[in-house]
């Protein structure tokens, strides 16, 4: 058997239900055809290299099986139809994979690995964004509010820096015309 990434970009807007109802339509055809599912690699939302359909930003899967070769041209006849997905591309992994249970084994403590790291992260985002709310909770309202004005001034400041010496020139210039007009 061989050892395939079907990799898809999927609407950002689309919701963990729909995006579980696409990932259920693909593992149907993969058992239809006779194939292996592995698991599942969520990279979550990201930005895009370019604007496909309007969109800036996409959500990232890629789906690693194993198969004959039979079941990649259904799977991508479903992508096109669907479209909520806005690009795919299916890649050949592994020519000859021998051991199929192993790889099976493998790829099932790479999911739970995966499915730990995303725990923890989300349990880290969580703690940090109580310690934000606690932190806004404790400062009275008008050093909130201040705080907040000096953020803004601070990135205002940074948006708009001029090279002085570009100032020196147009004062510069002014003067070389008053001269002119006496």
């Amino acid at each position: 058997m061989r050892e395939y990434e079907f990799t898809f970009i999927v609407q950002p807007e689309i919701t963990e239900e729909g995006l579980q109802s696409i990932c259920d339509r693909f593992d149907g055809v993969l058992e239809k055809h006779g194939s292996v599912r592995l698991y599942y690699d969520d990279w979550g939302r990201r930005r895009l290299a370019y604007e496909i359909r309007k969109f800036q930003k996409g959500h990232y899967l890629i789906l690693h099986f194993l198969d004959d070769g039979g079941v990649a041209p259904e799977i991508e006849r479903l992508a096109r139809i669907d479209d909520s997905i806005l690009r795919f591309l299916t890649v050949l992994v592994s020519d000859g994979v021998e051991d199929i249970e192993a790889r099976k084994v493998e790829a099932a403590a790479l999911e739970e690995e995966r499915k730990k790291r995303a725990a923890e992260r989300a349990a880290r985002e969580a703690q940090e964004a109580a310690a934000r709310e606690t932190e806004a909770a404790s400062l009275p309202e008008g050093d909130a509010e201040e705080d907040e004005e000096a953020e803004s001034d601070e990135e205002d400041d940074a948006d708009e820096e001029v090279d002085l010496d570009d100032v020196d020139d147009v004062d510069d210039d002014e003067d070389d015309d008053e001269e002119d007009d006496t």
